[in-house]
């Protein structure tokens, strides 16, 4: 190829990679806060936030928990995280991550986590059911560990521990205003 075509082909190449840069830059990007007062509904693997006065509601928790983080400013936001992963959403071992990386920089005024406490190994956070490989033990609870899914979740979003509460939670919906 003669040198004036190789230099276009490398001129046009860097002009399209100067193009697309921004577009995947603003893909990067924290998702805006929702607005003020929405409900919001959360199922089974998913991540979600409200804005100040908003609601969010956590459909059918039986062997799940949730985590809802209360924003300072007044919003909140959410997961459902469930035992055994739903297609298309996030494992019990990546969900708090999500949940750190929507909260991003937003002062946390507190932690909530409730539902099915006695179903929930706290290193189901670190380690999902789905994570073990044939021939390894499942770690299954024999007795509920509210203070060790409270370290969990902790260290999961980087809070004080102090900021977390845990609560077993009967089976059905669940609403956080």
């Amino acid at each position: 190829m003669p040198v004036p075509a190789a230099r276009a082909l490398l001129v046009l190449g860097t002009a399209l990679a100067l193009q697309l840069a921004p577009a995947a830059a603003a893909v990067a990007r924290p998702v805006p806060a929702a607005p003020a007062a929405a409900t919001v509904r959360i199922t089974e693997g998913q991540v979600a936030e409200t804005g100040p006065g908003g609601t969010i509601v956590y459909p059918s928790v039986t062997s799940c928990l949730t985590v809802t983080v209360r924003l300072r400013d007044g919003s909140k936001v959410g997961a459902h995280a469930s035992l055994f992963q739903v297609p298309g959403a996030y494992r019990s071992d990546t969900i708090l991550a999500a949940v750190k990386q929507r909260v991003g920089s937003r002062a946390v005024r507190a932690v909530e986590v409730r539902g099915a406490v006695g179903a929930w190994s706290p290193g189901y956070f670190t380690k999902a059911i789905e994570a073990y490989g044939d021939g390894e033990a499942v770690p299954y609870p024999t007795k509920p560990d509210p203070d060790g899914l409270r370290r969990a979740v902790a260290g999961g979003l980087g809070v004080p521990r102090a900021a977390v509460t845990v609560q077993d939670v009967p089976d059905g919906d669940q609403t956080v205003t």
